[in-house]
């Protein structure tokens, strides 16, 4: 079967038995298509292509610039193809058995400068000592300083710290009890700054007595009861933008990057940076690792008897 009518007979397939929208029909089209082109050039059709001409094949897409998530795209749908042409009894093998998708990037994640942060907290500080600065009430100003300081001391997700119970705040003011992902629990010590930000807002919380019987740490008119992280993260842009700083590069997840990174910056080790981030897996707290080979280089450069 040629190729164009074995792209057709493919296609069709996939919209009548797999139900396949009409723009993953299009893009079949266009990846098979385009493979289709070059295995002619190299003398094959595509439903001939050996294994060899199918990585010629990726090869060219990736020197042509493709992404890898594009140049994984291509991948998938040649192996449904050459898939379905096997279970159609349309050819003997599949040439893309023995592939390999190509290897994404990860992306390293967005962090802030330790002076970048220290502005940003230093903001939060001078409005709750003077509300006026930021248009917002006291009690407001004390709440964002808190947030502000909690996180950065402890790194905790956005979804555990706005929805810490006010219990957890009374009691050893060293360490909060934290409840992360999969209901596991973990302990995250608390810096004097954080603790002393907290009880400042803990203690204007208690004076609010409609406040008495409420069980999170930071309550609003909300669905959950507590304060939402779109709120939260409102604020937080109009802080970084009444500190001078830039308000795209901020937000509370970049900010838990920044605890960790600092923390590896000045000497943390990897294994105690995944336990306070709640990482089930230290394959994911290894994002940070680019931090951990920056300052090995640095700490080489800079005491190595035989550095430039």
């Amino acid at each position: 079967m040629r190729a164009a009518a074995a792209i057709e007979t493919f296609l069709e397939m996939m919209s009548a038995e797999r139900g396949a929208a009409r723009n993953t029909l299009e893009s079949y089209r266009r990846d098979l298509e385009d493979a289709a082109a070059f295995s002619a050039a190299a003398g094959e059709q595509l439903t001939d292509a050996a294994n060899a001409t199918v990585r010629a094949y990726l090869d060219d897409i990736s020197a042509r610039g493709f992404a890898a998530t594009s140049q994984a795209r291509r991948l998938s749908a040649l192996r449904q193809f050459f898939r379905f042409l096997y279970t159609e009894n349309l050819r003997g093998d599949d040439p893309t058995s023995t592939l390999d998708a190509p290897k994404k990037e990860r992306a390293l994640p967005k962090i802030m400068s330790e002076a970048d942060v220290e502005k940003l907290l230093g903001r939060a500080e001078l409005e709750t000592n003077d509300p006026q600065a930021s248009g917002a009430s006291p009690m407001q100003a004390l709440r964002l300083h808190a947030l502000l300081e909690i996180l950065y001391a402890t790194g905790l997700r956005v979804s555990e710290l706005v929805g810490l119970p006010v219990a957890v705040a009374r009691q050893d003011s060293r360490f909060l009890m934290v409840r992360g992902k999969g209901s596991k629990d973990r302990m995250v010590p608390l810096s004097t700054k954080a603790r002393d930000a907290m009880n400042r807002y803990l203690a204007a919380r208690d004076a609010q007595p409609n406040l008495a019987d409420n069980s999170w740490l930071f309550p609003a008119v909300s669905e959950t009861g507590f304060l939402a992280r779109q709120v939260f993260a409102r604020e937080l842009k109009g802080l970084a933008a009444r500190a001078g700083l830039k308000t795209s590069a901020i937000s509370p997840h970049v900010l838990r990057h920044a605890f960790a990174s600092h923390l590896l910056q000045n000497g943390a080790d990897l294994r105690a940076v995944q336990q306070l981030l709640g990482h089930s897996d230290i394959a994911t707290t290894q994002i940070y690792t680019h931090v951990m080979e920056e300052r090995l280089h640095r700490l080489v450069t800079e005491h190595h008897p035989l550095a430039d």
